[in-house]
């Protein structure tokens, strides 16, 4: 019997592909060779030149991202909504436990007059996340707001809270300005700044670079530890006393 002398398609394929492709590199070679090499030249530059400008644009319009926020945070009971509704319109408002966010236009006690969006931003500890990952890239500032009045309760939680605040990537690579508002100085109790501050470098000593204690000075955003009152000591009738707040935010 004759032996079959059919060939395989799909091995005739597979050659055919092969064969083009050797014609077309071949093709290519001979264009390249009798191409002037200066030709050759500039559009390999001008390729680059593409590159480098389109690296260039994207770079350049992300580090321009405005950046209007500014983000109220803190443990519960802190009094961050209390101080937000100072800040905003100045006056004693009731307020309880925040479940969601607030915001309202903030107008900067400054030559500038700068408006910002200031937003209070839940406490509790199952809500932080979510709202902290919903506005960190638009925060032009972060005040983190501390009960001096129970610090020494809660000095544990409240690092603990600042340090996902200090590690994170996009708060670190955007570098807010970051105000640690020492809240409730009308409390007898109540912590000084500067004893809250130096407490809280003493929990981040494994922060600190290699051979020295921690310092919040040593961070890539600037940190201010400042003292205020949203509530005044004669309750809803005084004056809250968040001066030192108001002037640190007409800084930005």
């Amino acid at each position: 019997m004759a032996a079959d002398t059919k060939k395989d398609p799909g091995l005739m394929d597979e050659r055919s592909v092969e064969n083009t492709v050797k014609q077309f590199i071949e093709y290519v070679r001979k264009q390249v060779e009798e191409q002037d090499p200066v030709f050759l030249i500039s559009v390999v530059v001008a390729l680059a030149a593409i590159i480098i400008t389109c690296v260039f644009l994207k770079y350049f319009l992300t580090s321009k991202t405005v950046r209007s926020a500014v983000l109220l945070v803190g443990l519960c009971d802190s009094g961050k909504t209390l101080l937000f509704s100072r800040l905003v319109s100045g006056k004693f408002k009731r307020t309880q436990t925040s479940i969601t966010d607030s915001s309202a236009p903030y107008k900067a006690k400054s030559d500038k007059g700068t408006t910002w969006t200031l937003i209070d931003l839940p406490g509790h500890d199952s809500l932080r996340a979510q709202y902290l990952e919903k506005f960190k890239s638009a925060a032009r500032a972060i005040v983190f707001v501390v009960d001096s009045a129970i610090f020494q309760k809660e000095v544990r939680d409240v690092a603990e809270f600042l340090y996902v605040l200090l590690t994170d990537s996009v708060i670190c690579r955007n570098t807010p300005t970051l105000l640690v508002a020492c809240n409730k100085q009308d409390i007898t109790m109540a912590k000084s700044a500067k004893l809250i501050q130096q407490q809280l470098e003493k929990e981040f000593v494994f922060l600190g670079k290699k051979g020295k204690d921690f310092e919040f000075s040593q961070l890539p955003m600037r940190v201010e530890f400042l003292e205020c009152s949203a509530l005044s000591n004669k309750a809803e009738e005084g004056e809250a006393d968040i001066k030192s707040l108001e002037k640190s935010l007409a800084k930005l």
